[in-house]
């Protein structure tokens, strides 16, 4: 089985999946291999670069945290408690940071739409949904909370709300500029896992392409993992090796090695 995340390693700037990345796709299933994307993206977001009848197979979502069959049903879903959810809403007011998105039933809201939030959208081409003070909105479990803005200032909300958090949350950024917050326990190895029990197949089968941190675990979980030549160094601290970059379709370049023997 093949593993990958999507941004910055399948797929580039531009959000889409290039024609040669395509094609080794389709090789590798024609050989019987299962290409699994392994995503921080909403599902809705993730299914327009990765439509289901291009790729019927199954996913892993919003950092593992939703767990996909192959004909879209949601194995899995992980969300956050919802009082966990307001306090951490509640924490990161207090660090300067008041409106992060938060999202519910694969739709993203906010408090209120500023540049941050409408880049957001364009990237992951999703609507927003303005629904006041978070506070007095919440009342449900929501699948992740993300803060997005300038990543030296990320880094520091970064620190403090682990140390406020401990094991409590999964705190990890997937880009730069987003850090994520899921339910302890939430990775993407953690989502892997849920599909090997599924389907039967083992971790030593499996190679795994990543390049941000909130990689890490998924590349600690296969049995082969490789950094992107673009990862971040926590990434490729883990890996097995580090291949060309997403940017020059790396992820195509391995699966074509392999193939060819």
């Amino acid at each position: 089985m093949i593993a990958t995340d999507l941004d910055r390693t399948l797929i580039w700037e531009d959000g889409t999946v290039r024609d040669r990345t395509w094609a080794a796709i389709d090789r590798a299933r024609a050989a019987g291999l299962r290409v699994i994307p392994v995503t921080g993206r909403m599902v809705q977001s993730m299914r327009r670069v990765i439509p289901l009848e291009r790729l019927p197979e199954p996913a892993v979502c919003y950092q593992g945290a939703v767990v996909l069959d192959a004909d879209g049903t949601w194995l899995r879903h992980s969300p956050i408690d919802t009082e966990l959810a307001r306090e951490t809403i509640a924490a990161l007011a207090e660090e300067g940071w008041p409106n992060p998105n938060v999202y519910l039933e694969d739709e993203l809201h906010v408090a209120e739409a500023n540049d941050n939030t409408r880049s957001y959208a364009v990237f992951c081409l999703k609507k927003i949904h303005e629904v006041g003070p978070l506070l007095d909105w919440l009342d449900r479990p929501p699948t992740k909370v993300v803060c997005v803005g300038d990543p030296a200032a990320l880094d520091v909300l970064e620190a403090a709300m682990k140390a406020r958090f401990g094991n409590r949350l999964w705190i990890s950024k997937s880009l730069p500029y987003f850090l994520e917050f899921a339910a302890a326990g939430v990775t993407k190895g953690a989502g892997l896992g849920v599909l090997a029990e599924k389907y039967g197949f083992s971790v030593d089968k499996v190679v795994a392409f990543g390049d941000g941190e909130n990689d890490v675990e998924l590349l600690e979980w296969a049995g082969y993992g490789v950094a992107v030549a673009n990862a971040h160094g926590r990434v490729k601290a883990v890996a097995d090796w580090v291949c060309p970059s997403g940017e020059v379709q790396g992820v195509a370049q391995v699966i074509e090695r392999l193939l060819d023997g």
